[in-house]
């Protein structure tokens, strides 16, 4: 019923029955959902109805909803359903995604949370919360099913389906020792194909990639993708299994520090989407704009400086805007290709060297396109040789320049420990300003004399 129903559709009988009381209706609906339909649902419904929609699902499916909405709603919910309520819905809820809920709260607000919960649930809970969280510890669940090397297959398919509920993850089964250190690993297909008596020893595969607990996420995330695991295993400095990262944390990782980048990019430091209030947006783009307004100013002074050679060759205003542009258009060209390198790639010294000179080239490739393009219209608008010489030569060497400008800053920064990002495109664009000022004013002083004649 639910697949040929629109939104609105849904959320006008989901209005209808809740009216009506008719909670064995909502609930059939309600089972056709997944749990980001949920979300959008919850969404959608007027906030009125929100309290009302609450105390018509079940503690399962509130846990669902939760994990599937953004921070502000889900302590919106959590202060609906209350002390007691909420401890019931936390126990059904993802470790790591409960550790990173709480993770926001005070700490008053921890404790009478977690003293509602079951003492097992709380200590899991507690332990996650204990790493930072953009490391791996941060990330993992400890929520996973784990064996022996000496059981058998049948041993170990009675634990899987005895924990398949509890661990959010099933493909991989972890090998540990009796301290609790990771040997090995087998995967459900092997379990499926291997004799049920044999030996799990004589199936785990013992070189296990693993990552530490204090890794950062990003690593984390750019391992999984390069293995194509669908989870890691995450061990201490003694090798002891305490959790795992699954493939789609993984890519709430990449999302978060792609949207982290754009950020930085845009020279806007900090989070600002749709529903972020103009004070608060004007606020987090301020800072950035102030700095690169005082540095924009050397352009000014740049400008004045060259004020004689202007007002022999007025000609020369006309191509200031887009030798400036087209500079601080191929920096934030090569800023993009080299922010995305840096988080995919292996930056080591033989990279960086062939990323250079690849970059160069390009400049050289572009800049000589450009340049020779500006030439003719110059030369063909205004019968000057001289002029179209004059503005092709400083198009060319500033595009050179800009490209280089745009890949060597974030690799410096980067080189340093600095995230690369924070090279940002109008930091790129401003510097390049400057460089394109410097050169195009340059070259023209020095043809001033031929420049005369036009």
């Amino acid at each position: 019923m639910v697949a040929n129903m629109t939104e609105d559709q849904l959320l006008v009988l989901v209005i209808k029955y809740m009216k009506e009381a008719k909670r064995g209706a909502l609930q059939e609906l309600l089972d056709e959902l997944h749990p980001y339909d949920f979300a959008q649902l919850y969404k959608g419904l007027p906030e009125k109805h929100h309290h009302k929609f609450l105390t018509f699902l079940t503690p399962s499916q509130i846990a669902d909803l939760i994990q599937e909405l953004e921070y502000e709603m889900q302590i919106e919910i959590l202060h609906k359903l209350g002390i007691e309520r909420s401890s019931k819905v936390m126990n059904l809820m993802d470790n790591d995604d409960l550790a990173d809920l709480l993770n926001e709260l005070s700490v008053d607000k921890i404790q009478e949370f977690l003293e509602g919960m079951k003492k097992e649930d709380s200590h899991d809970i507690q332990s996650l919360m204990s790493y930072p969280a953009d490391t791996a510890g941060g990330l993992m669940t400890n929520q996973f099913v784990w064996i022996h090397a000496n059981q058998t297959v049948r041993q170990a398919v009675d634990k899987l389906k005895e924990y398949a509920s509890f661990s959010e993850n099933i493909y991989y089964l972890y090998v540990i020792n009796k301290e609790k250190k990771l040997v090995g690993v087998v995967s459900y297909r092997d379990l499926l194909i291997a004799d049920i008596d044999e030996v799990i020893e004589d199936l785990m595969f013992t070189r296990v990639v693993s990552v530490h607990v204090d890794d950062d996420q990003e690593a984390v995330a750019q391992l999984i993708e390069r293995y194509d695991f669908i989870a890691v295993p995450v061990v201490d400095d003694q090798n002891i299994l305490k959790g795992i990262i699954t493939v789609d944390d993984a890519i709430d990782v990449v999302i978060q520090e792609a949207n982290e980048d754009i950020e930085k990019l845009a020279a806007t430091g900090k989070a600002i989407d749709f529903n972020t209030k103009a004070i608060t947006a004007s606020m987090r783009r301020l800072p950035w704009l102030v700095l690169l307004l005082f540095i924009g100013l050397v352009s000014g002074s740049i400008i004045s400086g060259f004020e004689e050679t202007l007002e022999q060759v007025v000609a020369l205003i006309f191509f200031m805007p887009m030798i400036a542009g087209m500079t601080g258009n191929t920096g934030t060209q090569s800023l993009a290709v080299v922010v995305r390198g840096i988080i995919t790639s292996n930056t080591d010294r033989k990279t960086v060297v062939k990323l250079i000179f690849r970059e160069l080239r390009v400049g050289i490739i572009i800049g000589i396109t450009c340049g020779i393009l500006i030439f003719l219209i110059a030369y063909v608008w205004l019968g000057s040789f001289v002029l179209g010489f004059v503005v092709g030569v400083s198009l060319l060497i500033t595009l050179i320049v800009g490209t280089l400008a745009g890949t060597i800053i974030p690799l410096t920064l980067n080189r340093f420990g600095v995230d690369p990002a924070v090279a940002s495109g109008p930091l790129i664009t401003t510097l390049n300003d400057i460089f394109s000022l410097i050169i195009y004013f340059g070259i023209a002083s020095a043809f001033l004399t031929q420049l005369q004649t036009l």
